[in-house]
């Protein structure tokens, strides 16, 4: 069972990041995107009002800039050679100054230096300068989206690690149908449910499992009954009524990666007008699987959603694209969108879940997580999908 990605392959992250710096004509390289730091290290960290860095310098060492708090953390876990770290922010001297004599004494002021952000942000109360305001680059290389592009594919070890998240997020799914009944109340099938789902994954991963996120999880998000049809509305503690149609979502992060699994479902019964609905997206959906194979663009799969839905009259209840790549992130780029053009390539893995959404009845959308293989793809949820199937209560 593969629960984590080791060290090895970390290593084999950095070394193929370097060698498409050198593509880009950058000497060096310094990033503050706390998803593709993970994905470069394996240091998984909270972010907050205090700067931390990741610097790559020109031979190629990797090493991280991190708060004082975080130096034993950081040399546990990452796969790096060198911590720098500062005492606190703001401090007496700000952290970005401590940052500048770090990227001095390794020359960066003579180097073409890739920047994936001029400085650091967070929402958390952080303010302070830009890097190249405190210092001068030779040349400054904009890098934002390189790591992210390196992430489109994923190894066998990142599938098998979403593998897992599905089969947990499977589990907590059944339990949240099993909890909902009309009368209840969201917010006590998804508590019920998610407790046991993570009882049963610790009890059966054991020691080994490291979420780096949540583990194993399913909720509405508030998409009960005709509330359903704001596509990310948010948890209204809703009571489930007889004839409601759902969306449900479940979820489960292990070693970071995640899946997505989503259903509607319907409350007792349902009328042949949500019947109707419902049948129309499964074909939307079946519409994308048929499409779906290597070496198209991904606009290709939207175009194919999207000509379904206008032959069916049905454009006007279309609300947004057909999925998106997922990974360390919920939603990660390349998009099944009109205006995203990369072309599928095998290890590629997404959602694919075309919606539709009606005022006044509600929403209709399924979510599944595929795999793209060398002819096609794989699907890595399961659970049913079917009309009778998701008549529950």
């Amino acid at each position: 069972m593969i629960l984590s990605i080791p060290a090895s392959e970390i290593e084999q992250r950095q070394q193929r990041f370097v060698e498409t710096l050198k593509t880009r004509e950058c000497d060096a390289a310094l990033m503050f995107s706390v998803t593709d730091i993970f994905y470069l290290t394996g240091f998984n960290f909270r972010p907050s009002e205090r700067p931390i860095a990741l610097i790559i310098d020109a031979q190629g060492t990797f090493s991280l800039f991190v708060p004082r708090m975080e130096v034993e953390h950081a040399q546990e876990y990452a796969v790096i050679s060198q911590t720098h770290d500062y005492p606190e922010y703001p401090g007496i001297t700000h952290p970005m100054e401590y940052l500048k004599d770090v990227l001095k004494a390794k020359g960066f002021g003579t180097l073409s230096v890739g920047v994936d952000a001029e400085g650091y942000s967070s929402a958390k109360g952080y303010a302070g300068p830009a890097v190249t305001s405190l210092m001068p680059f030779a040349n400054k290389v904009s890098i934002k989206g390189l790591v992210e592009r390196q992430r489109y594919i994923k190894s066998y070890r990142e599938i098998e690690l979403i593998k897992e998240s599905a089969r947990w997020g499977n589990l907590a799914h059944s339990l949240l149908v099993k909890y909902t009944q009309a009368g209840g109340r969201e917010m006590e099938a998804e508590g019920r449910a998610t407790q046991e789902a993570a009882q049963a994954m610790f009890a059966t991963l054991g020691a080994g499992y490291r979420p780096y996120g949540s583990p194993a999880h399913a909720f509405y998000r508030g998409q009960i009954g005709p509330h359903s049809a704001f596509p990310h509305s948010q948890n209204q503690n809703a009571q489930f009524k007889s004839g409601f149609n759902v969306v449900s979502q479940a979820a489960c992060d292990v070693w970071g990666y995640k899946s997505e699994l989503e259903r509607i479902m319907f409350i007792d019964q349902a009328s042949q007008t949500q019947e109707m609905f419902f049948n129309h997206m499964v074909e939307a959906q079946e519409v994308a699987f048929r499409t779906i194979k290597p070496g198209i663009p991904a606009s290709r799969v939207e175009e194919e959603v999207q000509r379904y839905f206008k032959d069916q009259n049905l454009s006007q209840y279309v609300k947004h694209h057909t999925g998106h790549n997922m990974g360390l992130l919920n939603h990660e780029a390349p998009f099944f969108d009109l205006g995203d053009h990369t072309l599928l390539e095998a290890g590629m893995v997404f959602s694919v879940e075309p919606g539709l959404y009606v005022e006044g009845v509600g929403a209709f959308r399924h979510s599944d997580t595929i795999v793209i293989t060398e002819t096609g793809m794989e699907m890595i949820t399961y659970f049913p999908r079917d009309f009778e199937s998701l008549i529950i209560g």
